[in-house]
């Protein structure tokens, strides 16, 4: 037998013995919480116990040789090749936000699902083979040989780093979401403690490290996805099928929207929220007026409570809210018209869980473009993102390379068909056991959630029953607060914490090894200094891996934008940088360097000038919309920019030179010559 062959074996075996000590581990908590075992002990066993188990992997992993660091020696065997890039690929924005998305967006919110499933197929046919016969690193290793320099080189490291770090940021915000809610510390520290175990796996083992403990956290993530929608579809339908028979629930779910949306307490709390936003688009109007008239009267109540005998609380009300009123007019106009937004999508009717595009012709007519952009983005975008090409570089050959995809895609394909059901039976259970009931006697889930800001209760109409439009629910607590929401064991919650937070950690691994990758192999070695030893470009990537990393980790204390916007965001910036030139550097001899410049730069920077004046993130509007399209699927405009000025301007400069072109030739044909190492 093959030494391949054996090592496939062995990795196979200890990865079984894996799975079971998972599934005694689970079991044991199990029996611990029947016996009293605290919520919090098993929160922090869960968590804890799988960072150590990470960490343990990464320690073991450890190396000093190059080609190990950055390609895990090229000797990955395809199933588990496959299961680490599901496990990079299933970041935060899959395992928390993506069933959110689909519990708010219904229909639409499948575009997710089909652009990212798709993109996978993109990646076999166009990308993967071809990546890996040319061999090498990193994606800019391709771009610098393929278009002849530095300069194609330096924009792919610029386009790498700027769309892997704003992917990594929303990771890390993943992380410290998960540690404040079930750790109970703060959000901010809890970024940092997430990010001490993400640099223990990468740091001293960079790919070889990441390589292992991703399918390790793969494993862990699929089955804290499935147990709770298994067990919920158990509970709901008596089948543990969520796949199958998800269905039926969605067309009983139809007839319990049609007579919850329409019925009369619903109207007139959306009554009372649209006579909000009116107040407020009022106010809007009178400014400066308008603020110098609520500073006053807050002020005149702040003393007349503080001279009166009105309770404490409402004292420290009012202070509060003196506070935080804003202090300019730009402000105040800035939060005012975001809170009347807000109030405005209150004030709607919902739009039926299956219902694919509602309103009139014209909103039906900008939804269809939406939806459509959005799933060629991320569909282009993951054929293009660094992190996930740079795992096709760790096979053995390039057929494994082809064959891993395959397996990639099987195992994405089990979280992403389960996604929908999960939507749909949460939905069920809040609809049916939630909205009706006394706001009095909420689970006491609505209150965990509330203090960190997932959730928020407002009995608007003061009949101390909770309405759907009283309930606030951020798309990104579904999953994680599901298990509490159907009234499932804590020990299910803490594995859904656990599988969140591998979700996290695998892919931010891999981004941080990207960026820093990047910076250290295609910046210093390459361009800077080509004869420095191996021992200092490794010193020199783990600098910069902890510096990335910080200053990430820094970015996410923050709390920018919601997970999925990010991350949809960094597909869009990957689909118009490299796209266009990594598909044209395959099978288009005739592109060359200063097409591929021209055409990352003009990719990339229409992106990032689109999502700047659409996104209120960056200060821009949505009146500044190009037909419509929101700034998630801002890459929608970039990529055939990319695609034109690669073709345009390459047909107006020189051909590339001819050994460029025999490389070209060599890798369009993978499986007809010798393979290189």
């Amino acid at each position: 037998m093959s030494s391949s062959r054996l090592f496939d074996r062995r990795l196979k075996r200890l990865y079984a013995w894996y799975a079971l000590g998972i599934a005694l581990f689970i079991l044991a908590l199990s029996l611990a919480e029947k016996m009293g075992m605290s919520a919090r002990t098993i929160g922090y066993l869960f968590l804890f116990a799988t960072i150590a188990v990470y960490s343990g992997i990464g320690v073991i992993s450890r190396t000093a040789d190059v080609n190990e660091y950055y390609v895990a020696g090229r000797r990955v065997p395809a199933f588990f090749n496959g299961m680490a890039t599901a496990g990079d690929w299933l970041s935060a924005a899959s395992f928390i936000g993506l069933a959110g998305t689909l519990y708010f967006d219904g229909f639409q919110g499948l575009a997710f699902v089909m652009g990212w499933t798709g993109g996978f197929v993109l990646v076999a046919l166009l990308l993967a083979p071809y990546l890996r016969k040319f061999g090498q690193y990193t994606i800019p290793d391709f771009l610098g040989a393929r278009y002849g320099g530095n300069v194609a080189r330096f924009v792919g490291v610029v386009a790498a780093i700027v769309a892997s770090f704003t992917y990594v940021v929303a990771q890390i915000y993943g992380v410290g979401l998960i540690m404040s809610r079930f750790v109970g510390i703060e959000f901010e520290i809890g970024v940092f403690v997430g990010l001490a175990g993400i640099l223990v796996c990468s740091f001293l083992g960079g790919m070889r490290a990441v390589t292992w403990t991703q399918v390790a956290q793969y494993i862990i993530l699929i089955v804290a996805y499935l147990v709770p929608v298994v067990m919920m579809s158990q509970k709901v339908t008596g089948i543990p099928l969520p796949q199958i028979t998800y269905g039926g629930v969605l067309e009983k779910l139809g007839a319990v929207e049609k007579k919850l949306f329409d019925a009369p307490k619903e109207v007139e709390v959306r009554g009372l929220y649209r006579a909000q936003a009116e107040r407020l688009e009022a106010k809007l109007k009178g400014l400066p007026d308008s603020l110098a008239v609520e500073h006053a009267a807050l002020a005149r109540r702040v003393e007349a409570l503080r001279t009166g005998n009105a309770p404490v609380r409402d004292f420290h009300q009012a202070q509060r809210s003196l506070r935080e009123l804003p202090k300019t007019e730009a402000e105040a106009r800035e939060k005012w018209e975001a809170e009347r937004r807000a109030l405005l999508e209150k004030a709607e009717r919902p739009r039926p869980h299956a219902e694919a595009f509602g309103g009139n012709a014209e909103q039906r007519d900008v939804a269809r473009r939406n939806f459509i952009a959005l799933v060629v983005c991320l569909m282009v975008g993951t054929a293009a993102l660094p992190h996930v090409l740079m795992r096709y570089y760790t096979t053995p050959s390039v057929r494994e390379a082809r064959e891993s995809v395959a397996w990639s895609l099987l195992f994405i394909f089990l979280l992403y068909v389960t996604a929908p059901a999960y939507a749909v039976f949460a939905k069920w259970i809040v609809y049916n056991d939630l909205v009706g009931s006394s706001i009095a006697h909420l689970p006491a889930w609505i209150a965990s959630w509330s203090k960190i800001g997932m959730v928020k209760v407002e009995d608007i109409n003061g009949d101390g029953i909770l309405q759907l439009a009283e309930l606030t629910l951020n798309p990104d607590v579904i999953v994680l607060a599901t298990p509490e929401i159907a009234g499932l064991p804590y020990v299910v919650s803490g594995l859904v914490a656990a599988g969140g937070l591998a979700a996290a950690l695998s892919t931010a691994d891999g981004l941080l090894l990207t960026i820093a990758n990047a910076l250290s192999h295609d910046i210093y070695y390459k361009m800077i200094s080509p004869d420095a030893s191996a021992q200092r470009r490794l010193v020199m990537t783990k600098a910069l891996l902890l510096v990335v990393a910080m200053v990430a980790a820094w970015v996410a204390s923050l709390k920018p934008d919601g997970i999925l916007f990010m991350v949809g965001l960094a597909f869009s910036i990957a689909a118009s940088a490299f796209f266009p030139a990594l598909v044209l550097g395959i099978f288009w001899k005739r592109a060359n360097m200063w097409g591929a410049v021209t055409g990352m730069i003009g990719g990339l920077g229409i992106t990032l000038f689109y999502a700047a004046i659409t996104h209120p993130f960056f200060g821009g509007s949505a009146e500044a919309q190009w037909f419509g399209i929101q700034p998630i699927a801002s890459g929608i405009f970039g990529l055939p920019l990319g695609f034109a000025l690669i073709v345009v301007v390459s047909l107006l400069t020189p051909a590339p030179a001819p050994e460029v072109q025999e490389l070209v030739e060599n890798v369009r044909y993978p499986y007809l010559e010798r393979e290189q190492a």
